[in-house]
């Protein structure tokens, strides 16, 4: 009986076991299930609950004058009563604000620092993302042109850019006018380029058949409505060739003279008022006031020393020919043309002491290559050529004092030179429409060629082929018929001789006779 109890007590404590074993396992899983709901939520309502700060535009630098919109949020489903707080640099500097957004005009850099935004709602907070606000002065444009000085005709590349560089900019690209009148350092007027009314992505603007010297600028735009940079200094490029509305002459006619030498510049062409404006290194632009005096249309070279480009700008706004001019306390100088020499042409290059003295004594040399060492004064060229063009300098023999002039370009311009390219369309509209001419003259003739032909044909088949009536002749009108002959002008159809009938006494038959006309055809 003891042992049936125990028995039955052990099977007991195993069925109770085996069920309790199974209600903890579920109560595991429960309670997993429950906790990975409770974090989920709240993980949920952590992300649905953020406060997010943003701007737009999106950017990463601001200029002084743009505006800056601030937009504070929580995201996902939130109530209304939330109220927020704009801190900058962690000072509250917008406080219980309901509206999502907030407009800032007019920035300055002293709006630069750290901004977030703060939600609170009965006793709970948000606190946002940060961001730099980062506010610079108004950006200049940095204009540059290559080359400044193009052949004839050729292409000229403007590269606009901005000194702080940023995104969302669209380049706008303008040509200088000259106004003499104005007595302002920048006295121009600026037009917009063809093609960048409304600005252009790229920062490159590319002109084709660039001819003669223009001045350009540029400037950056970027937002709605369009904040803009600051405009570029005007950039030059320069031509030598001369312009028939604006020219320059220096007298004397050298790129190189002495300090004591008085130079001339002298503007000619269709204006009453003109200036005299010098470019220098390394990005200064002068009048002639600032280094010479100006009488009428010429400036007279006053200073001592002075080097750069010159040009003349005409009350009409045109630019001239521009000349390279260096004026120095040397003790020899290289006389050579300002202007481009055409092909073709001769040109004499001379060294010239600081006395007036032309040397004779003297070495010449041509991108510091030695091309003369004779006992001539003079380098001249006979029949000047592309390949002529480059830098020359002359120097002294006598090695106690060795002088050297400075070097000076000398430049050579094609002898067809773009005016004479231009004829080539018209040349070729004339031969054209000549040869269509010619053409129709050529169909004209065979036309009338071939309309004879067919009628002389026409009245040979009808000699040969048509009615009795037409071979007879009536014998009394042929009796009475003196003999003949025809020719028709103009006709290829010639024909023979026809005759009455011979007298009965003289042999001849008096049956009459049918008389018939005899076709000649010319030779061909």
């Amino acid at each position: 009986m003891l042992q049936f109890q125990s028995f039955y007590l052990h099977k007991v404590e195993e069925f109770l076991r085996s069920r309790l074993s199974v209600l903890d396992v579920k109560m595991g899983h429960t309670l997993l299930c429950l906790r990975g709901f409770f974090f989920l939520n709240l993980l949920y309502r952590g992300q649905a609950q953020d406060a997010v700060l943003t701007i737009e535009p999106n950017w990463t630098t601001f200029f002084t004058g743009e505006s800056v919109t601030f937009k504070c949020d929580i995201t996902g489903d939130k109530g209304s009563d939330w109220v927020y707080s704009i801190y900058w640099n962690d000072q509250e500097w917008l406080p219980n604000n309901k509206h999502e957004s907030y407009e800032l005009h007019s920035l300055t850099p002293g709006y630069n620092g750290a901004y977030h935004c703060f939600f609170y709602q009965k006793g709970s907070t948000k606190k946002s993302n940060t961001i730099y606000l980062n506010v610079s002065d108004r950006p200049k444009a940095v204009l540059t042109v290559s080359p400044s000085w193009p052949s004839p005709g050729a292409s000229v590349t403007l590269d606009c850019s901005v000194d702080h560089p940023s995104a969302g900019w669209s380049f706008y690209w303008y040509k200088a006018v000259p106004k003499p009148s104005h007595n302002s350092y920048n006295s121009y007027d600026y037009e917009l380029l063809p093609g960048s009314e409304n600005g252009t992505e790229q920062h490159l603007f590319i002109i084709d058949g660039q001819t003669h010297t223009a001045g350009y600028v540029c400037r950056a735009g970027r937002g709605d409505p369009v904040y803009y940079s600051g405009q570029s200094q005007p950039k030059f490029v320069w031509s030598g060739d001369l312009n028939s509305a604006a020219s320059l002459t220096v007298s004397p006619d050298s790129v190189q003279h002495f300090s004591k030498t008085s130079v001339l510049l002298s503007c000619e062409g269709i204006s009453t008022e003109w200036r005299v404006r010098t470019f220098t290194k390394p990005d200064y632009l002068y009048r002639c006031s600032s280094w010479g005096t100006m009488t009428g249309s010429t400036c007279t070279i006053t200073r001592g020393w002075l080097s750069g480009v010159f040009w003349c700008e005409s009350e009409t706004g045109q630019f001239s020919n521009a000349v390279n001019i260096t004026k120095y306390d040397y003790e020899m100088i290289l006389v050579s043309p300002v202007r481009p020499v055409a092909e073709g042409r001769s040109v004499t290059l001379s060294c010239k002491f600081k006395t007036g003295t032309v040397l004779y004594n003297v070495d010449f040399y041509k991108d510091d290559k030695l091309i003369q060492n004779d006992t001539r004064k003079e380098l001249t060229i006979s029949a000047v050529s592309k390949s002529d063009e480059g830098f020359y300098q002359c120097k002294r023999r006598d090695p106690a004092d060795g002088w050297t002039s400075p070097e000076s370009w000398f430049s050579v311009k094609s002898a067809s030179g773009p005016g004479k390219a231009s004829q080539f369309p018209i040349l070729l509209i004339v031969g054209l429409l000549g040869g269509v001419v010619l053409i129709i003259l050529l169909l004209l003739f065979l036309y009338l060629y071939r309309k004879s032909k067919d009628s002389c044909c026409i009245r040979s088949q009808r000699t040969n082929q048509g009615p009795a009536t037409d071979h007879m002749i009536n014998q009394d009108e042929i009796q009475n018929m003196p003999q003949y002959s025809t020719l028709l002008h103009g006709d290829r159809c010639l024909y023979e001789t026809i005759g009455g009938p011979v007298e009965a006494g003289n042999g001849a038959s008096n049956e009459p006779e049918e008389s018939l006309y005899l076709n000649v055809a010319a030779d061909q």
